[in-house]
This record gives C-alpha cells, sequence and structure tokens, in this order.
C-alpha cells in the first residue's frame, strides 16, 4: 500500500506542533507472536529510514500510561484490546543519541527549531504482550512503511535503543508465562497438554520430558480437566484441558 507523501508531511508537522504531549515521556510496545512453534516479534520500518522499531508513541498529557499504551498500539497496527504488561522503564542518557526524529523530519523536509524537545532525552515505559501471530492485520501509516515480524533472535538494524529493549522484553515474558500463557488467549478454549507443552517450549526456548512438564503444570492448579480427546487414531487418546475460571 502506497502512503502519499504530502499528507504522510501534514501528519508529521501536526505531530511536532501539538503541545498536548507529555514531554521527555514515551511508550513502546514489544508484541510477541507464537506461530509453529516460532516465537517472533512484530516490528514497524520508518519511512526513508532504514531502521526498524517497536510500536511506540507519546503520551498525551490527560491519559495514564496504560491508556497511552494501547492507544499508541491501536493507531500504529490496529490491535486492540490486547493484555499488556508494564516490565520496564528505560532511561539511559545516550538512549536516543542516534535521533531517529531528527533524520525522519530532515528527510521530509519538515524544519522544527533545534531546541524541540522531540530532539532531546526520552524515557520510555516498555510494555509486553503474547498474541496470536495469526490475528494481526496491520496497517502502515504516516509513521510506518511496512511491518514484519522477525523471530526474536534474528532481528533487523534498530532505532533508538529497541534492540535493548527486545531481549528485556523476552526476559519479563519467560520470567512470566503463566500470567502470559493464560492472557494471550494463544490456545482454543480446549486444548491437549501437547498443545500446551509445545507454547511454553517455544516461549522459553528450551525442550521438557513429558512427565515432568505435565506435573509442573497440574501443580499450578490453572487447569481443569475435561473429556478425551478421541482423534479417530490408533493411539492413546489424551485429555483436554481448559483454564480454570479463577486465574
Amino acid at each position: 500500500m502506497k502512503i502519499d507523501d504530502s499528507k504522510n508531511k501534514q501528519n508529521l508537522q501536526e505531530l511536532i506542533d501539538t503541545q498536548d504531549f507529555v514531554p521527555h515521556i514515551s511508550v513502546d510496545c514489544a508484541i510477541f507472536g507464537y506461530q509453529n512453534g516460532i516465537l517472533k516479534i512484530l516490528l514497524l520500518k520508518y519511512h526513508d529510514l532504514d531502521l526498524w522499531s517497536l510500536p511506540g508513541g507519546f503520551v498525551f498529557e490527560d491519559e495514564d500510561l496504560s491508556e497511552a499504551a494501547a492507544r499508541v498500539l491501536y493507531e500504529r497496527t490496529h490491535l486492540s484490546d490486547i493484555f499488556m504488561d508494564q516490565f520496564h522503564t528505560f532511561g539511559a542518557k545516550n538512549r536516543t543519541e542516534n535521533n531517529v526524529h531528527q533524520i525522519l523530519l530532515r528527510n521530509k523536509g519538515i524544519k522544527v527549531p533545534p531546541d524541540h524537545w522531540i530532539f532531546q532525552r526520552f524515557i520510555t515505559v516498555a510494555y509486553c504482550s503474547l498474541i496470536d501471530y495469526n490475528l494481526v492485520d496491520t496497517f502502515p501509516d504516516a509513521f510506518n512503511e511496512t511491518r514484519a515480524w522477525f523471530e526474536v533472535d534474528n532481528l533487523p538494524k534498530m532505532a533508538f535503543d529497541h534492540d535493548q529493549i527486545i531481549p528485556k522484553a523476552v526476559q519479563h515474558l519467560r520470567k512470566n508465562i503463566d500470567t502470559q500463557i493464560v492472557a494471550s488467549k494463544l490456545l482454543p478454549e480446549k486444548f491437549t497438554m501437547k498443545e500446551l507443552q509445545t507454547v511454553y517450549e517455544t516461549v522459553l526456548g528450551e525442550k521438557f520430558r513429558r512427565n515432568n512438564f505435565q506435573r509442573k503444570i497440574l501443580g499450578l492448579n490453572s487447569l481443569e480437566r475435561l473429556e478425551k480427546f478421541y482423534d479417530g487414531s490408533a493411539n492413546k487418546a489424551p485429555y483436554l484441558y481448559r483454564f480454570a475460571d479463577h486465574i
């Protein structure tokens, strides 16, 4: 989809002119997707700039951080009603030295006072989420030219310090995998223990013995065992499970 450059320039100019943002604060969203045993992350590519970034943006004066994260994610990707977990604040003094905003605006021919806050130090509050890879239907807008899924171990050249944010997000995802798996709705309402184990192994990046995994998961008291799943094969029918209502 080709975006009209004059419209892009107008939208960027409106962004710079607004006085409604909180200066020096941004939010970034690390959106992970699971597909066929592979963990990926959703990235956006800026116009006229050979760099990729997390979906991110500024915070309005009249909104909470969580509201800003949800709004920014929707504006950049059209994803909505996504469970997002705030996991870290990034405030290194040099995190925006490779000032992407300055390069982007210069490439668009937009003149901004050199002392504008958009060129100064930024602190970003980061959120992460795990979603079904197949549910994403993103769209390009004034700030990103395209989007793509990348394997977390094979990232492209990143803007700002996003190459440091992503490993931290993966670490948080793995540390809080039980909550994230429940909230992500990656699995159907009823699923087998093998299907659940595959998701855990993908996110954690390690393999488990079937019996050990089953013992660990059942010990969390987060599942309800249902009827057996009969698929017509000669193999022993596995039980179906679903997440308990109390979690």
